[in-house]
């Protein structure tokens, strides 16, 4: 298997969670977006318009304690040591996430993947407006920013290796070869030929 490129979403994958959960606990509505967020991961709800909505609920909130949240998120067990080993087997590793920048840059030195793609939660004033933007916004995003890194890498759906979770992952899966559905949703798993329900990334490893 010559696999060049490993595209892993974030959150509930290279992280032990959903990072606007942890956000959401410090607003006390946690339960509330993390209802919203499962009716989108499972593909009953509108990406995009699950994550305006939740986005919303945020507003207000510090900016300083959203930076603070985002560095003590828990990462999944064995996403260092995963992203590692395939670095050594010569594969660029992407985290591609429906979540924030603030998260997942922070997460890049840490795990050592090459490159992350996800949201930017808007902020003045040292508080969150409600608003966001970015480059994962919707169903098909994932997907989209894959073709384009194919494209740019001169790599084919054969040397590709996606792992995600959730709904928001399907249109990525559309274009790897080596679909992992990683403690995942059913919408996902019909899709994927790699199917891993133990909490610990280096399962992935197995397959290679």
């Amino acid at each position: 298997m010559d696999l060049k490129l490993a595209v892993f979403d974030f959150d509930s994958t290279l992280m032990d969670g959903e990072t606007i959960d942890f956000f959401a606990e410090e607003l006390g509505i946690k339960e509330e977006v993390s209802r919203i967020t499962e009716e989108a991961m499972a593909g009953r709800l509108d990406f995009f318009e699950s994550l305006i909505q939740r986005v919303s609920l945020l507003k207000g909130l510090e900016f300083a304690k959203v930076e603070k949240i985002s560095r003590s998120l828990p990462y999944m067990k064995g996403a260092k040591e995963t992203i590692s080993a395939l670095h050594e087997k010569g594969m660029r590793v992407v985290c591609f996430s429906g979540g924030f920048r603030v998260a997942t840059s922070y997460a890049k030195d840490i795990l050592g993947y090459d490159a992350d793609f996800s949201n930017v939660l808007h902020h003045k004033e040292g508080r969150l407006s409600g608003l966001v933007g970015g480059d994962m916004m919707f169903n098909f995003s994932k997907g989209d920013m894959l073709v384009r890194l194919q494209a740019l890498m001169n790599i084919d759906e054969s040397q590709t290796l996606v792992c995600g979770d959730g709904a928001n992952d399907l249109s990525m899966f559309a274009h790897a070869k080596t679909r992992v559905a990683f403690c995942a949703k059913d919408v996902l798993k019909k899709e994927a030929n790699i199917v891993i329900e133990e909490k610990d990334l280096t399962k992935v490893l197995e397959y290679l």
